[in-house]
């Protein structure tokens, strides 16, 4: 094999397994809102919160082929978790998130056993269903959620015993922006691993899968508790950054916009899911700003106009381009 062959081996691997121009931009576009965003660093912890958990959904749906319309369900507990671990027990960050992963990793180890059986419009309805059973848990266990109020008035110690969170949301950016990237790397490596690999196999064939030796079933169900854990992780962080959790962290509204956010980004990519997050999370507050009575309309415009001419996502949109600049 000659130099040349091994130099696009490797530059090859690169591009499949490593990280990519997309990669760089999204850190880049963190620094520059670090540096120029004083002002909005609130809003952008928020779309760091939700690019979690859009990836963690992107690793269920997009890479597993799981369909859900309740993954709020593992956000909700991993919220009301950290919160529970901050009035009760200790209110160390980094611990609380710690909490709120495990928390949210049982209850997605626990309902798996059942939506994994199914397939089809019968999961999309198991999830639904377990996702509506937390949050009328949460509503009538009003002893420890404090039902409709929520849990409030917990305090969260500055991380690392160092960086206490402040009005203007630097310390609160910064560590969402610090999980952010450790979830995306262990993400990264995950899906390029064997499990994410046999996983993208499942998502395409399973009775195919299943002949070549796989065992179908415990892939699923390892790769939705990793990916119930990580959305359980974006509720902590919300826990901790907004010092409230409500009924509204395991609503069906918050599952159907995460869809919507990997709809906007694209499936099976991961830096998809963190576009269609900034995307919608932007767009969102941008268009309420304006007009607080028909904002969804612009985000439904956005949505067909993305369907009809991207329907793999913003980010099959930008692969192609790319491919076809590099064909030339």
């Amino acid at each position: 094999m000659n130099t040349q062959s091994n130099r696009n081996l490797v530059v090859g691997a690169f591009r499949r397994q490593r990280y990519n121009l997309a990669d760089v931009a999204l850190v880049a576009a963190a620094i520059l809102t670090l540096i120029f965003g004083e002002y909005y660093l609130a809003l952008a912890a928020m779309v760091v919160i939700m690019a979690i958990f859009a990836l963690s959904l992107d690793l269920a749906q997009g890479y597993g082929g799981v369909e859900s319309l309740g993954h709020a369900a593992f956000f909700g507990v991993g919220a009301y978790a950290a919160a529970l671990y901050a009035l009760h027990v200790s209110s160390e960050p980094i611990s609380g998130l710690l909490v709120g992963a495990i928390a949210a990793g049982l209850a997605g180890l626990l309902s798996g056993f059942a939506v994994l059986r199914t397939q089809g419009l019968t999961q999309l309805m198991l999830t639904l269903a377990v996702a509506s059973l937390l949050y009328e848990l949460a509503n009538v266990a009003k002893s420890v959620t404090n039902g409709d109020d929520g849990l409030t008035g917990y305090d969260v110690d500055p991380v690392l015993g160092l960086f206490q969170f402040d009005i203007f949301g630097f310390t609160g950016f910064v560590y969402a922006c610090v999980v952010l990237l450790l979830v995306y790397a262990l993400l990264k490596k995950l899906v390029n691993a064997s499990i994410g690999q046999t996983a993208q196999g499942i998502r395409e064939n399973q009775t195919r899968m299943r002949m070549l030796g796989v065992p179908v079933e415990r892939r699923l169900w390892l790769l939705y508790t990793i990916s119930a854990a990580i959305a359980g992780i974006a509720g902590a962080l919300s826990a901790q950054i907004n010092r409230i959790v409500g009924l509204d962290s395991l609503a069906f509204t918050l599952s159907a916009n995460v869809l919507v956010m990997l709809a906007l980004g694209g499936p099976g990519r991961l830096y998809g899911a963190i576009f269609g997050a900034i995307l919608f999370v932007l767009l969102s507050d941008r268009a309420a700003a304006i007009d607080p009575t028909n904002w969804l309309a612009v985000l439904g415009v956005v949505l067909i106009l993305i369907v009809r001419y991207a329907p793999d996502g913003l980010a099959g949109l930008v692969s192609r381009t790319v491919g076809k600049r590099s064909a030339k």
